[in-house]
């Protein structure tokens, strides 16, 4: 396995991730933004998981789990964060799961989060 070429591609995923975030959120779609915030944020643990321990990155969608498999060390107010953002992946994989959509300045403010914690989590690369 290609480390280099691995973490690229999680880069690249969450990169991709977080501008259709955004755009789908400027469409009034909150519940897809938050998907795919979490979709971001997911790709970006999962670099970081290949980079630590050199072998392909878990088939999970649990942030928890891979923040800690990636070994991050992140603030209490990130962690917390991770949390919240858990409830939104899965609106988009399980039909008889559908959360409360947040308001508008909720949106905002976990988009921002996501954007924060995508940068925090690319410097640890």
């Amino acid at each position: 396995m290609d480390v280099n070429k691995q973490v690229d591609y999680w880069i690249k995923g969450s990169k991709n991730d977080l501008e259709t975030a955004e755009l789908l959120i400027k469409g009034k779609k909150y519940l897809e933004g938050l998907f795919f915030c979490h979709l971001s944020v997911e790709k970006a643990l999962k670099a970081l998981v290949v980079k630590k321990r050199k072998e392909l990155a878990p088939k999970s969608h649990n942030l928890i789990y891979l923040a800690e498999l990636a070994e991050v060390k992140i603030s209490d107010d990130q962690n917390q964060f991770i949390v919240i953002l858990m409830k939104y992946q899965l609106e988009g994989r399980y039909p008889d799961y559908y959360p409360q959509i947040p308001q508008i300045h909720k949106v905002n403010e976990f988009f921002y989060s996501t954007k924060e914690l995508n940068q925090c989590l690319r410097q640890m690369l």
